[in-house]
């Protein structure tokens, strides 16, 4: 096994050989049924300074009510535009309150004034492909029919997510492309989880890095794809966004990547053929970064370029893409 610690940033050593036991706990079923427990107490978690609110909404699909968080700043006059953050987890873990996510979603509050929805999908354990996809499309679509009610505008939609919420964040991206029932302004899938074939260069080698690597990989993949591999069925774009082969007429895109994480090639790989196809966007490749590294190191000097980064280039395609637009 190959160990990359000397690759990594200077500042993120230090937690390197630490973080090693998240992607152990969460390549095991009782790992993964132990984070999603405790992500429980979380569950309604507000953010100081800011509306927020909870609500359940029906499926379109079949599925159960669809819990949704909303978030806005106090005291708004007039529409805002909206935004559906997805939270990461590798399709397996996770909630919008939990980690790093309230602190996610209000710093593109603060960068630029928006109503952000966020879904608390189904995780794959319980329920696989494409409950997940469902709840957070669903989601997208029940905040266009509630423009007025929720106090937003009925198109320039934005979409973000991190890792398993990129992967989400890019499938719901392709099919409101192929569908055109929602107007999506721009996307940013950060990191994400968009290639279910494992078969890059960095899929495979990434066995020994923190927080996400080759092995929890590939346990998010076999529990979001469970009900697709039992039917022996092909994966479906909307499943694995890189699955998708036309890029023309995508909204354009944020993203980054760090080089020591199962995602680097995929990411790299998106980022060409949306360039190939003339789609606006804007990339960063962090050197020495781990998966979740902005993150999980929030204080290190790189950590804090990508964050600038992030709210930086939010901020840029708002004002280009949104309010020009409105």
């Amino acid at each position: 096994m190959k160990n990359m610690k000397h690759l990594a940033n200077e500042e993120l050593k230090s937690l390197y050989t630490p973080f090693k036991i998240l992607p152990y706990i969460a390549s095991k079923n009782w790992g993964i049924k132990l984070m999603n427990f405790m992500a429980k107490f979380s569950n309604g978690k507000l953010i100081d300074g800011m509306y927020n609110e909870q609500r359940y909404i029906p499926s379109k699909s079949g599925g159960p009510d669809i819990r949704v968080r909303i978030f806005k700043p106090l005291n708004v006059k007039g529409k805002l535009p909206c935004l559906e953050y997805i939270h990461g987890g590798g399709y397996i873990l996770g909630s919008p309150e939990m980690g790093p996510n309230l602190n996610i979603i209000k710093q593109f509050i603060e960068k630029r004034p928006c109503v952000v929805i966020a879904p608390a999908y189904r995780k794959s354990l319980d329920a696989p492909y494409p409950a997940a996809f469902n709840d957070c499309y669903e989601t997208l679509l029940w905040a266009k029919e509630h423009a007025d009610e929720l106090g937003i505008y009925q198109d320039k939609f934005m979409v973000a997510g991190h890792s398993g919420g990129g992967g989400l964040t890019a499938a719901i991206t392709l099919k409101a492309k192929d569908t055109k029932d929602i107007d999506i302004a721009f996307q940013m899938p950060f990191y994400p989880m968009i290639d279910d074939s494992q078969s890059t260069s960095s899929a495979q080698e990434m066995v020994s890095v923190p927080v996400w690597n080759a092995e929890s990989n590939k346990k998010g993949w076999d529990a979001y794809l469970a009900d697709i591999k039992q039917q022996g069925l092909d994966t479906p774009k909307y499943a694995a966004a890189f699955r998708n082969k036309d890029y023309k007429d995508f909204p354009p895109t944020i993203t980054f990547v760090g080089d020591l994480e199962p995602f680097k090639d995929e990411t790299i790989a998106y980022v060409e053929a949306l360039e190939k196809e003339g789609i606006d966007v804007t990339f960063k490749l962090y050197e020495g970064c781990y998966h979740g590294f902005d993150a999980y190191v929030p204080k290190a000097k790189i950590s804090q370029d990508a964050v600038k980064f992030t709210y930086d280039s939010y901020a840029e395609y708002y004002d280009k893409y949104v309010t020009k637009a409105l």
